[in-house]
């Protein structure tokens, strides 16, 4: 017979109770040890999943949309709480009961990809194994592991990971990284693929292709360093992120997360991060808003400022933005339709390692009497002898003025002029939307001084076009005199 002493605080164990005891609670801490993804989302406390709506919302979005995006601030767990955590559910087959999400009923091939090997191996790599010895303890439940092969490069790294889905068979993942280049990311058809850290644009590509005939999915998970970039631009056309936000494309979803939308961030440690955050990158990081400093300076579709070639009637003004150098020299044409007001770029000069007179030749080809500006740094420079470049080309016949060369003042214009469509361009100037496709700002926000001088002759010329801007005075004079023949005398005109 057990016998018990009743004490005020409770009762009094004996040995064998205490040791069956201690058994049940390590059992417990080994379940919840090797059963990670149990935690996550519960139905109550401080943390339960009322409280992330943007992660529940882009897991849920899976099931309609076979691309989606999430761009979010940092440390608001999208890599764990939405990538990781999605991942896992598709290699295992065990959804959560309150998921609306796409469900895999059979094993999948996936990926999970990030920007280098040593990444993954130190983020990625432990969220979903555990640590190295002790794998089981990350998001896959250590019982639905089957094996896992070793990368490569990277010590005690991982190549692929083997895992027992729910219906039989194996799920298998492929850890990747973006410095393994877009060879790399070619193969057969792939399910899902998580794209961890915003990819370059030719794996993006090519990943989505992976998924193309097999009804897979495609899911990216990062905060927006590089601004408008090409990727971002897929998902937010013209950098409309309002309009993006109510999700009107087929097939795609965008989900944006800040700081406000997870219950686990303190007000003292947002404020902690907020001191620490360069200026230019807090819309980025707390908001998971790409930000207009740094990424493409004209985050605009082609397709929406492209026009097919056309004949520019007589009557509309025209002038040219030139810049000038040995490695390149660069001019671009503009005509004013006079009713509507809307510019139209119809014409480019593009050259390298000419003299002076060359390029004058070129650009009195497109109409001698047709003005330009100038970036007012050419009265100080040469390409040879250490003549004023202006002067050399005023000589040459050309009929040139100083633009306003106000950097940050232009590129804003201009960047609202082709956004509100007050700007367009013809579709056979290839090496502007080339430079256009790639003009851009560092993470400091500088403009990358990298292949923009045709940027920099349309600034000039949006600038301070319009102040020399003409039609050709002669076709006015013919037009004139037809009229009056026409018309006998100038009453036409009255």
């Amino acid at each position: 017979m057990r016998v018990y002493t009743q004490r005020i605080v409770g009762w009094v164990m004996n040995r064998e109770e205490k040791e069956a005891l201690l058994t049940l609670m390590n059992e417990k801490a080994e379940r919840i040890r090797y059963n990670k993804i149990k935690m996550y989302y519960p139905e109550k406390g401080a943390l339960r999943r009322e409280l992330y709506p943007k992660h529940i919302e882009c897991l849920n979005a899976g099931k309609d949309n076979r691309q989606r995006l999430i761009i979010a601030a940092n440390r608001i767990g999208k890599t764990e709480g939405v990538g990781l955590y999605e991942l896992t559910c598709h290699l295992t087959g065990v959804y959560p009961h309150w998921w609306k999400g796409k469900v895999w009923e059979r094993p999948i091939k996936a990926w999970c990809c990030g920007d280098t090997g040593k990444t993954i191996r130190e983020i990625i790599q432990p969220k979903i194994l555990g640590d190295v010895g002790d794998f089981g303890s990350g998001l896959i439940p250590k019982s639905h592991l089957a094996r896992i092969t070793r990368g490569s490069g990277v010590a005690d790294s991982v190549d692929t990971i083997y895992v027992k889905h729910v219906s039989g068979g194996l799920s298998s993942c492929v850890l990747k990284s973006y410095d393994q280049r877009r060879v790399a990311f070619q193969g057969s058809e792939i399910d899902f693929i998580h794209l961890d850290e915003e990819p370059p644009m030719d794996i993006y590509v090519e990943c989505l292709i992976r998924t193309m005939t097999n009804d897979g999915a495609l899911l990216l998970t990062f905060t927006p360093l590089g601004g408008m970039s090409e990727v971002v631009l897929s998902f937010i056309p013209n950098a409309d992120i309002e309009k993006a936000l109510r999700n009107e494309t087929p097939g795609k979803h965008v989900t944006m997360a800040t700081w406000d939308d997870v219950p686990h961030l303190t007000k003292e440690v947002k404020d902690e991060f907020w001191s620490q955050i360069p200026p230019f990158q807090r819309e980025a990081r707390t908001k998971g808003i790409p930000s207009l400093g740094s990424g493409l300076i004209y985050p605009v579709s082609d397709s929406d400022i492209i026009v097919p070639h056309f004949n520019i009637p007589d009557n509309w003004k025209r002038v040219y933005g030139l810049d000038v150098g040995w490695n390149k020299t660069a001019a671009v044409w503009r005509a004013t339709n006079p009713e509507t007001g809307v510019d139209f770029l119809y014409s480019e000069h593009y050259q390298s390692a000419e003299e002076p007179s060359v390029h004058a030749e070129s650009i009195k080809g497109r109409g001698k009497w047709i003005p330009g500006v100038i970036d007012p740094a050419s009265r100080g420079r040469s390409q040879n002898d250490g003549t004023q470049l202006v002067v050399q080309y005023n000589d040459l016949g050309l009929n040139l003025s100083f633009a306003n060369n106000a950097v940050e003042a232009g590129t804003y214009l201009l960047w609202q002029q082709l956004s509100s469509g007050k700007l367009k361009v013809f579709s056979t100037l290839s090496n502007w939307f080339n430079e256009k496709r790639q003009y851009s700002r560092d993470e400091k926000g500088k403009i990358i001084k990298k292949d923009d001088h045709l940027m920099d002759a349309t600034r000039y010329v949006q600038m301070s076009g319009g102040q020399v801007a003409k039609v050709d005075d002669k076709k006015d004079l013919q037009r004139t005199e037809v009229m009056l023949y026409l018309y006998g005398g100038s009453g036409w005109m009255g």
